[in-house]
């Protein structure tokens, strides 16, 4: 028997300016980068990783900036929207922030009893800040300009975009999702123990085009898997299950296997351990390049291509503890 899935691990979307993304995540958000490396795929690209503290499974909003290209555009097989948890209460200091900062962002009322705002990063992500009451840990970047009382708290959720709905819930369930809401053509579901971190909305537009992934977009969500042996376990389980799976592959800080759900969202899971201590003090996380041991041999290379970014610290009298936007 697999252990559960447990919620969103990360979320990896597409930028374009690296040090303008840095800004916007660090000074605007209150995120820290908590990982300066790059895509091992494509190593002349960056990958920048934001999330709490240290970087915790389920914190995690990671970007790969390619510099050069176009406008991505939402539609069916994407993830559509990447949600965040903040305090209950915390909307209007928000909503002031962001607007002080040149970042529109507007009520979108309610939803299942959820108080939304929505806002997009430069580049045109699309995300949420959601106010709820099921915070009991504190997950915030102690070095951020966000008082300690609004700040984000991690993942609330992500929101699925498809056509059909039968294909991808086979699959949500395959993997331990269970429907708990439905609003209209919104289906909400949770896997593991539930809550915060740990939902899924199926949503089913009428007319929705097919979205195309580039500047803007969501590349995949990646869910938490325990340990390594957990991971194989699920994937021999998605396998049977007639879902074409990727070897493991050794991402430094976790370890992934990908597949795509029938409509069309790439999927990861990824094990929570070993996390991002392991190659720098966790005080010192993101502040320089870091690369896997099988490309530090082009280190020279690699710097050379990279576009220089710079992580300035906020000024020591808007750190935490203070509530003025």
């Amino acid at each position: 028997m697999e252990q559960p899935i447990l919620g969103i691990h990360h979320v990896t979307a597409i930028a374009s300016d690296p040090q303008r993304n840095l800004n916007f995540y660090t000074e605007v958000l209150g995120l820290r980068l908590v990982k300066r490396t790059v895509n091992f795929d494509d190593p002349g690209t960056y990958h920048l990783y934001f999330g709490d503290e240290v970087g915790s499974p389920g914190t995690i909003l990671t970007f790969f900036p390619w510099v050069l290209a176009a406008p991505g555009s939402p539609g069916v097989g994407q993830v559509t929207v990447t949600s965040f948890s903040v305090p209950d209460g915390s909307l209007d200091y928000w909503e002031r922030r962001l607007l002080a900062a040149g970042t529109p962002a507007e009520r979108s009322g309610k939803r299942f009893d959820e108080e939304v705002l929505t806002l997009a990063d430069p580049d045109g992500l699309k995300l949420e800040l959601i106010a709820h009451s099921e915070i009991t840990v504190d997950r915030a970047w102690k070095g951020a300009s966000v008082p300690a009382e609004h700040a984000i708290q991690g993942f609330y959720s992500v929101t699925l975009c498809e056509q059909g709905y039968e294909s991808t819930v086979e699959v949500l369930e395959t993997m331990g999702f269970r429907k708990v809401a439905e609003q209209g053509n919104r289906f909400r579901f949770d896997v593991g123990e539930g809550g915060t971190g740990a939902r899924a909305d199926v949503l089913c537009p009428s007319e929705a085009p097919y979205g195309r992934i580039a500047v803007g977009s969501v590349h995949h969500v990646a869910w938490r898997v325990v340990d390594n042996n957990s991971q194989q376990s699920w994937r021999r389980r998605l396998v049977n299950e007639h879902l074409n799976v990727t070897p493991v592959l050794d991402r430094c800080y976790f370890r992934s296997v990908y597949f795509r759900e029938p409509g069309g969202v790439l999927f990861e899971l990824a094990t929570d351990p070993p996390g991002f201590a392991i190659d720098e003090p966790a005080e010192r996380l993101g502040e320089t390049l870091k690369l896997p041991p099988w490309l530090e041999p082009h280190r020279k290379e690699i710097e050379h291509a990279l576009p220089p970014i710079q992580l300035r610290r906020p000024p020591q009298d808007q750190k935490r503890g203070k509530s003025s936007p």
